[in-house]
């Protein structure tokens, strides 16, 4: 077992170095809005938010998460890298077992901005392998690393069956760099407004996450101004409306 691991990342680290680095190119961000195919928010009066994590699980930090998310009847996206889904497989089951989505972030949360399509659906591929064997299932949403896309990300994703979903422009606290709670949560309530994309990331470096103290007070400002928070998929199914609403098998949100 140990000698065809070995030899897995042998070849990868060979296709790695010799396969040739991809400057795809970039149209503006209205022109893929157009197409549907990169989802940056959903246009809405319904006070719907879709808040969402990267980089996870992390074995501390999404567990506290989770917590505050049940304790508020919040669902939320999880974008997890597939190392650290082995790494941790109890807690990204939790996360499916209590309702939140997850999404695919790449295996290693190599940059994209280089990397070419067979690089990306390796990526993509060891990923869906690693969610599926813990949660049984693939994931169907697929966020790039650092926000990065072009039309090789686009395509490859979208080849693959994936949705590819950023963020509001005005809901990146940069919680990643862990500034202090009330920063974060003084972001995220300047931009306020239905149909956001909020990101947050459920996994840093330093030993304590600022991201978890704000998760209350954010959790409890959505409700105090009547918002809920929904997985990306419920965001897209309730915002495009395919059902008349007397047939909406999902109730209204007050």
């Amino acid at each position: 077992m140990g000698k065809k691991l070995l030899l897995l990342w042998f070849v990868l680290f060979f296709i790695l170095i010799q396969e040739p680095r991809v400057y795809a190119s970039i149209k503006p961000r209205e022109e893929y809005e157009k197409t549907g195919r990169v989802i940056w928010e959903t246009n809405t009066k319904e006070k719907l938010v879709a808040i969402t994590f990267d980089d996870g699980p992390h074995e501390v930090f999404t567990p506290q998460i989770l917590d505050l998310l049940a304790k508020y009847d919040a669902k939320a996206t999880f974008f997890v890298t597939g190392k650290n889904a082995l790494l941790y497989p109890k807690v990204l089951k939790r996360e499916a077992d209590e309702g939140h989505e997850i999404g695919n972030h790449t295996f290693h949360h190599f940059s994209s901005r280089r990397m070419s399509s067979l690089q990306l659906s390796m990526e993509l591929d060891k990923t869906d392998e690693a969610i599926e064997k813990i949660i049984g299932r693939k994931p169907t949403l697929y966020r790039p690393v650092e926000g990065v896309y072009n039309d090789t990300i686009i395509e490859t994703a979208h080849k693959k069956g994936f949705d590819v979903i950023l963020w509001s422009w005005d809901q990146d606290a940069l919680d990643w760099r862990n500034p202090k709670a009330a920063k974060i949560v003084d972001h995220v309530q300047k931009g306020l407004s239905p149909g956001d994309i909020i990101i947050l990331h459920d996994w840093n470096r330093n030993r304590s996450s600022e991201t978890v103290k704000a998760m209350e007070p954010i959790l409890k400002l959505l409700k105090d101004n009547g918002y809920k928070s929904v997985t990306i998929s419920e965001l897209l199914y309730r915002t495009k409306k395919p059902l008349p609403s007397i047939l909406d098998p999902l109730p209204n949100f007050p």
